[in-house]
This record gives C-alpha cells, sequence and structure tokens, in this order.
C-alpha cells in the first residue's frame, strides 16, 4: 500500500550512497535534482516498509517494490509516500520519472525505512551500460493512450511512462543499466515545425538539467556505455519548411543535417571512446526519404574514415506493425515493445564485449 506520510521523515544524508542510478543528477547530498526522463533510483532496505521522499509538482512516477505491479504517483509534490504491510525482511524498492520537465527539476531526498527497519547500501551498477539519445520517441511522449488524440483521456504526461519505452525495455532486457537523454519535438538542426529557432537538442545534450541549468554534465567515474542508441531526425524532416527558415530546400536542410550529426558523432566519441558501438535509428517517414539517406550516408562516411563501429538500424513501421496510437501520432505502449524487440535483435548481432 502507498499512502502519503502524515509526519516528518529524516532524510540521509548521502543519498547516492543509498539509492543506485544511471540518471543523469545534480548531487546536492541530501537530496539530488533531475530533468531528463526516465531517471530511475533503485534501493534496499530491511524491514516492513519504506518512505519515498520527492518534491516534485510537475512529474509522475511509478514506485515499485520486490519487482511486484509498479504503482503511480501522480505529480507527487513535497511529501514522502509510504509503501507499508510488508513481511519482515529484506526487499528492493525502485522509483522511475515518467514524464518530461526541461524546465523543471525533481528532486529525490532518498528511501526511508519504517520503524524498526533500515535502508541498506543500493545495489551495486550493472555491467553493462547504454545511452538512449533521441527525441519524443525516446521520451516516451504519449505511448499509454490506445487513442491519438488523447486530451479527452487527460493530456500528454498521464498518457506517458518512460518506463516502459523501447529503450528501457530493451535495457531491462540486457540487464543493463542506462539513460534516456531524449527531449520531445526537438531535432539535429531544426525542431518540430521550425519551433524555437537557434536551439536543438544539440543545445541542451551536455546539461545536467536540460534548459533549467546551464550546469554540464559530468560522466561520473564508471558510467561509460559500451553502446550509444541514437534516433534525432523525425523533427528535422516530418513537416515542411516554413518561410524565413535558414534552409533553400529540403537538400540543403539534408546537408546541414548530416554536417551536424557527423559533429555529434565526434562529441560522442570524445566522450566515450572508440570502443562504444553507437546505432543510428530510423523509422519510416511517409512524406520524405530524407531522414532515411542522410543516416545511411553518415554511416557510410564513418565507416569508409575507418569508425567501423557506427551503425544504422532502420525501424520498418508496417513490418513491425506500428499502430501510432499514442498521443498526436506517436508510438504506442505496443510498438514500444515491437521496437524493443527490433532493437534487441539488432544488438545480438553486434560483438559487444559486455
Amino acid at each position: 500500500m502507498i499512502s502519503p506520510d502524515t509526519g516528518r521523515a529524516v532524510a540521509p544524508r548521502d543519498v547516492l550512497a543509498q539509492a543506485h542510478t544511471a540518471g543523469r543528477v545534480q548531487d546536492l547530498g541530501t537530496s539530488v535534482r533531475y530533468t531528463w526522463p526516465g531517471v530511475s533510483f533503485e534501493g534496499r532496505f530491511r524491514g516492513t516498509g519504506v518512505g519515498i521522499v520527492l518534491n516534485d509538482a510537475a512529474n509522475d512516477y511509478d514506485v515499485q517494490v520486490d519487482g511486484a505491479a509498479p504503482a503511480t504517483l501522480r505529480t507527487p509534490g513535497r511529501t514522502t509516500y509510504w509503501v507499508s504491510g510488508l513481511r519482515d525482511g529484506t526487499h528492493t524498492v525502485r522509483v522511475a520519472k515518467r514524464t518530461e520537465s526541461p524546465w523543471q527539476p525533481g528532486e529525490f531526498g532518498g528511501f526511508v525505512a519504517a520503524p524498526g527497519g533500515r535502508v541498506l547500501d543500493g545495489p551495486a551498477p550493472r555491467a553493462r551500460q547504454i545511452e538512449f539519445i533521441g527525441d519524443s520517441w525516446t521520451a516516451g511522449y504519449g505511448n499509454m493512450s490506445t487513442v491519438r488524440d488523447c486530451g479527452a483521456t487527460g493530456g500528454v504526461n498521464p498518457n506517458s511512462n518512460a518506463d516502459q519505452t523501447f529503450g528501457a525495455l530493451t535495457a531491462r532486457g540486457l540487464n543493463a543499466d542506462y539513460q534516456l537523454t531524449a527531449w520531445s519535438g526537438m531535432g539535429m538542426v531544426r525542431n518540430y515545425n521550425g519551433g524555437n529557432p537557434g536551439t536543438t537538442f544539440r543545445t541542451f545534450y551536455d546539461r545536467t538539467l536540460q534548459a533549467a541549468d546551464l550546469e554540464v554534465w559530468q560522466p561520473p567515474r564508471g558510467w561509460r556505455p559500451q553502446l550509444v542508441v541514437v534516433g534525432l531526425g523525425i523533427n528535422d524532416f516530418s513537416t515542411a519548411l516554413n518561410p524565413g527558415e535558414p534552409w533553400a530546400d529540403l537538400d540543403a536542410l539534408a546537408a546541414d543535417y548530416r554536417a551536424a550529426y557527423l559533429g555529434f558523432l565526434d562529441t560522442l566519441r570524445a566522450r566515450y571512446g572508440k570502443s562504444t558501438y553507437i546505432v543510428l535509428t530510423y523509422p519510416t517517414m511517409s512524406n520524405t526519404t530524407a531522414l532515411a539517406d542522410s543516416v545511411q550516408q553518415i554511416v557510410r562516411q564513418r565507416n569508409a574514415q575507418g569508425d567501423g563501429r557506427v551503425k544504422a538500424l532502420h525501424y520498418d513501421n508496417a513490418a513491425l506493425g506500428l499502430d501510432l496510437l499514442g498521443c498526436d501520432w506517436h508510438p504506442s505502449l505496443h510498438d514500444h515493445k515491437a521496437l524493443a524487440g527490433a532493437l534487441g535483435s539488432f544488438i545480438a548481432t553486434l560483438p559487444l564485449r559486455w
């Protein structure tokens, strides 16, 4: 049972000593802040209950104990939520951020044990590590909806769950730690319908808290993913160019996209080294082949330059049976499972040294 605390819980002095996360967080000692979707915290405790200390009026969370079906907390605010009435013993707890909040950080203040129990050291990091970089497909925009117009079912946030995206599903299937470095509507050089000109996904990629802070994220010791999966380009090409945008035509946009993508790959290589495999993904787009052609050119160019660990994966919408019944024609939960299956099969062909 999960219920709000009516008293005051004593927060731990060092949250990251008792809660494992692979997500990008700003460490404040007694709490951590974050904005990127899918950030999760895992802990262990002994006793009959555990409290989750949160300060977040913007995001939804899933809380899971001992691998049971998760309970969802909707914009909990500043509170401690308790899971109680458990069998006395050692348990695991996991809390995951479901929603996006680029401008408004959430805050996690750690786990607290019910009277008579205690919080144990957090679980060890996993040997396998994956970073998923992308847009709304990667973030899980509206993926829990079964209708494309989700206004009548609460809007986008209540229908989104980053913990059920193809990235999260793939990583859990491989027992891998992961990050979802994703932002809906963002592109490599052009955002959806030309919005927010002057900024792109690349503007914010290096930040700890996306648009909420200028702090540059420093990968912690031990975070060196063997695999990075990039899905950027849908927003660049899915809508027609508007008057006043800096590209004369689609060919000019595609050329700029390819140049920026090659530079972004240099950024990833500088961060993670030559041994990391980088998989560039792209779906079927009915209105243009510019995305597919560009990604294939990028991979050929990198491979010709001696970087054989850059690969491409096409998500064939029809072959995978994607229904795009999520909010605003986004992948549904059914689709994310299909995407995870395709990605998992592709990963199995890579000679990864996990």
